[in-house]
């Protein structure tokens, strides 16, 4: 029986769009026995993956981590991280490893010249694959998977009656600050939105939760930086759809088959981080599931891979420009088609 260790460290979208790849390992090579290293501030994406039969967390003792490893003698590393920790790994461990295609320097390219030419119309999910197709693993169809332990969901019944009815889950957080709405935009935003709104987020938003809260009391409840991953997943989940903005929520959305209105800013889709729902449900048709906002012609976007505290540039244009009526507009008829399909 083949024992095979997935490496990837952080963070929570990119763990996220992992889980096909385990799904079709387990699936397609059922005698594979599979472990899964990454960052102990990631364990509750992983905790109850059923795809998982251990889950190790790196530690800040090297050594110690390695010996645990090496104790399990792999077959075979599958580093769906490919960084400078992860090549240390293959060079302690001595086993078979299988690496995807970042793309680093095409996106380097991107980023100097502004031709997304550069880069191949494809999902991180769709070049992840490409590392295990050596062992005869393909993508079967189906999109991201999120589980979660019993009982660590959000009660639908803690939420003010008017939202049992039906919410609209916004995820105001992002990594990085040019990946994000200004609160006064989002103030603005929602004056647009007429449906009750869930606001998500880490601890860092807490604070422009409390100002959309304060502002619109009876159609806003503020949640951001009062949930656990866990609970904030779930809130999407009886969501009737999501407002995101390039974020690890949005890839959450997408495991729970979420419609999604996507807002983006510095960075831009090509890198292939949008949200991924499988291609049985998508069918290469993004439009069938979420929208992508962005100022498409802006000639300093992308200015980076990733993102910054903030616009290199001042002028933030990237979202500062972005069409508050044209998102208005997609959620409208978003929630419009929810409602819809619920009448059939």
């Amino acid at each position: 029986m083949a024992k095979f260790l997935v490496v990837r460290f952080s963070s929570i979208g990119d763990i996220v769009l992992t889980t096909p790849v385990l799904r079709c390992i387990k699936q397609q090579l059922p005698e594979v026995t599979l472990h899964y290293l990454t960052k102990s501030a990631y364990r509750p994406l992983l905790e109850a993956n059923p795809r998982i039969d251990q889950l190790y967390v790196l530690s800040d003792n090297w050594q110690a981590c390695l010996q645990q490893l090496r104790a399990e003698h792999y077959d075979a590393v599958i580093d769906l991280h490919h960084n400078l920790r992860t090549w240390r790994l293959w060079v302690d461990l001595r086993v078979p490893t299988y690496r995807f295609p970042k793309l680093n320097l095409r996106k380097w390219l991107v980023v100097q010249t502004k031709q997304k030419t550069w880069l191949p119309n494809l999902s991180v999910v769709d070049r992840y694959f490409e590392a295990v197709k050596a062992l005869g693993v393909r993508p079967d169809g189906e999109g991201v998977e999120y589980w979660m332990p019993a009982g660590a969901g959000f009660p639908a019944d803690q939420l003010p009656e008017n939202f049992q009815q039906g919410y609209l889950a916004w995820a105001i957080g992002g990594a990085h600050a040019t990946k994000k709405l200004p609160v006064d935009r989002m103030l603005q935003l929602a004056a647009l939105i007429p449906y009750p709104i869930v606001l998500l987020g880490g601890k860092d938003d807490a604070s422009a939760g409390s100002l959309l809260a304060a502002q619109y009391p009876e159609k806003i409840c503020n949640l951001a930086g009062e949930c656990s991953l866990h609970q904030s997943a779930d809130l999407i989940r009886q969501s009737r759809l999501l407002l995101t903005h390039d974020t690890g929520l949005m890839h959450i959305g997408a495991a729970f088959r979420k419609p999604m209105v996507t807002l983006w800013g510095n960075t831009i889709p090509e890198f292939g981080m949008f949200p991924y729902y499988g291609s049985r449900y998508q069918q290469g048709k993004h439009a069938d599931w979420f929208d992508i906002i962005e100022h498409p012609d802006l000639p300093c976007r992308p200015c980076s891979k990733i993102g910054y505290e903030a616009c290199p540039r001042v002028h933030f244009k990237c979202m500062r420009e972005l069409d508050l009526l044209e998102i208005a507009r997609a959620i409208q008829r978003r929630w419009k088609a929810g409602t819809e399909k619920q009448m059939v």
